[in-house]
């Protein structure tokens, strides 16, 4: 079984930056990808952004895209999200998530691994 582990949550202002960091503590297969959700207090998870390990496709939810950007170092198996033109709408516990795939490319849905979360909070 996996495991990811966040990293790189905090507090920031309006219009600041912060990056996240989910490292994979076995072995990634060239065939998977890996994802960012977030759930705010009554709120379900949202995806956020997501990513194909080996060519490096990424996704974008709509509330995320110009702003955020997910990327990955495959020689670190580390997978970031750089958050940028924060909102207080991001403050959220943000989780990073991955799942083996049959095509290289990113996924929104039905992952089988999951971190354990990374609280970001943005004060207005």
């Amino acid at each position: 079984q996996g495991q990811l582990v966040e990293s790189g949550g905090g507090l920031a202002q309006t219009g600041g930056s912060l990056r996240l960091s989910c490292a994979a503590s076995r072995p990634s297969s060239r065939m998977m990808s890996v994802a960012w959700f977030r759930q705010a207090p009554g709120h379900e998870r949202e995806f956020v952004a997501a990513i194909s390990w080996n060519q490096g496709t990424t996704d974008y939810a709509d509330s995320v895209k110009g702003r955020f950007t997910i990327s990955r170092d495959n020689a670190q198996k580390t997978v970031y999200l750089q958050m940028n033109i924060l909102k207080p709408e991001d403050t959220a516990v943000y989780y990073c998530a991955a799942k083996r795939t049959d095509y290289d490319v990113p996924f929104r849905n039905e992952y089988r691994y999951w971190g354990q979360g990374t609280q970001v909070t943005v004060s207005s």
